[in-house]
């Protein structure tokens, strides 16, 4: 086999990676080179996603800017600031411990060279060595799992564990990329060449690399095509939905970010967990936006919520059944020509404990479902709580007993989809593993061990004014991701 052209790629992925979210290190250094600042993010960032790293470093930058000001927050003042970062309980220590480590070893200065660094609590090889290269410019090869896993799959690097590659990487790479490489694989290897189904087919490399040990993901043959046309197409409206877990712990993992980037027509919110009175105004006054609400009762639990640049005719609030509607489940915007229904179906719950209530709820909505049909186009969205079949989940047979893939909620969807109602993202995409929800646990959305439980039905009479729907299964900040359609 032929040597990896290195610097064919590295020149690549530079023009790359400027249209992609620089990691979070990059992002402060980019504000500020305080070394002090590069090391409590770099810290900070290890086993977290860079949207939940930048919002605890935005907390914590406002309280602390010096390390003597650590000193001056306990540890459990430290947790609620960091949460939810990876081991935030950990990090809180570490950082508590810090001001003293650096007084004690190096005077109260931060030291520019990785076996010194190494000695600061919760500081590994690969955080000194981003720190020594980001904080000090200095040439230092950071390997993190992003870079010893491309580098593999490059056949650059044949090792085992981040310390081999590094250690290869010092002897082998070119010293003028020892500081950049680190951001460039990093940035790479979340947009594109992805731990699970990497994007081989918009990859800049895919003429030179030889992708050793990956399963590039198989994208539907003419999605991507219908996509980029019909989304130019006149009086198409995006339509969006997304259970966001909690609106106010999503705006502190990018929302309103994601929010402008989806730039949608419509955006439909469930599991909201909040009241808009608890939320600030240029949120619940989203520029450009009209939005409206349908909490809970109980505070902290379920609601739903839609934004809207169009201007709806009325907003329908619940079903009109005291139970359903004490938990904001059902809010309904009608348009000129459409219904748009948001729904956050209720979980049955371990041992299926609540699936009574949830089977009343399904056929309260298809009934509901039914009347608007009569008038006009109906488009219902949101998280059903249920995978429709066993494409629709990494483990179907496991979970036949399990809440959201019952065989009564199971047999709910087919009476709806054999009354006609469309499951929009079917229509367009019968691959597998597909999925809109992941567990935080066992590291499942990065195995992509997921389940398709959110959707976009529409009435039989409407099936031809849907001209694509996607799975948006790249945008994190909540358990789930969202999901959209073009409605024209």
């Amino acid at each position: 086999m032929a040597e990896f052209p290195i610097d064919r790629a590295v020149a690549l992925l530079e023009e790359e990676v400027k249209g992609l979210q620089a990691p979070v290190v990059d992002l402060v250094a980019a504000q500020t080179r305080d070394p002090f600042r590069i090391l409590v993010a770099t810290i900070l960032s290890a086993r977290t996603r860079d949207e939940v790293t930048a919002a605890a470093c935005r907390r914590l930058f406002k309280r602390v800017a010096a390390p003597e000001d650590l000193e001056a927050l306990r540890v459990d003042e430290l947790e609620k600031v960091i949460y939810p970062v990876g081991f935030y309980r950990s990090k809180a220590k570490h950082l508590a411990r810090l001001p003293a480590a650096l007084r004690e070893y190096f005077q109260g200065r931060i030291p520019d060279d990785v076996e010194s660094l190494v000695r600061l609590p919760g500081v590994g090889r690969k955080t000194a060595n981003l720190v020594v290269a980001v904080a000090f410019n200095k040439p230092a090869v950071c390997v993190d799992t992003h870079v010893h896993r491309i580098m593999n799959i490059w056949g650059y690097v044949k090792t085992k564990t981040p310390l081999e590659t590094e250690t290869v990487l010092r002897q082998k790479l070119p010293r003028k990329y020892w500081i950049r490489i680190n951001s460039l694989l990093v940035a790479f290897g979340q947009a594109v060449c992805k731990p699970v189904r990497p994007h081989c087919d918009r990859c800049v490399l895919f003429d030179i690399c030889p992708r050793i040990g990956v399963t590039p993901r198989r994208p539907p043959k003419t999605q991507a095509r219908r996509v980029r046309q019909t989304m130019t197409r006149k009086n198409v409206k995006k339509l969006v939905s997304w259970n966001v877990n909690g609106l106010r712990a999503a705006l502190q993992k990018g929302f309103v970010d994601v929010f402008r980037e989806l730039d949608a027509d419509v955006v439909a919110l469930q599991e909201i967990k909040v009241s808009p009175d608890q939320l600030p105004d240029d949120v619940v006054k989203m520029d450009g936006y009209a939005s409206y609400w349908y909490p809970a009762g109980r505070k902290g639990y379920s609601g739903t919520a839609v934004f809207t640049r169009l201007e709806p005719v009325q907003v329908i609030y619940g079903l009109d059944n005291h139970d359903f509607d004490q938990e904001g489940r059902a809010l309904t915007l009608e348009f000129d020509d459409f219904y748009l229904v948001n729904l956050y179906f209720p979980n049955a719950q371990p041992g299926l404990k609540r699936l009574d209530f949830k089977i009343a709820f399904n056929r309260a909505v298809h009934a509901f479902l039914g009347r608007l049909a009569g008038r006009k186009s109906v488009v219902a969205c949101g998280d059903f709580n249920v995978a429709h079949k066993p494409i629709d989940l990494a483990n179907p047979k496991a979970n036949e007993q399990n809440p959201g893939y019952s065989a009564r909620e199971r047999a709910w969807m087919d009476e709806v989809v054999a009354a006609g109602y469309v499951d929009t993202f079917r229509k367009f995409n019968q691959e597998p593993g597909q999925y809109t929800w992941w567990t935080y646990r066992f590291n499942a959305r990065s195995r992509n061990i997921g389940w398709r439980i959110d959707y976009f039905l529409v009435d039989p009479a409407s099936e031809g004014r849907v001209v694509n729907a996607a799975i948006h299964g790249d945008i994190t900040g909540s358990d789930h991701c969202p999901i959209s359609i073009g409605f024209k």
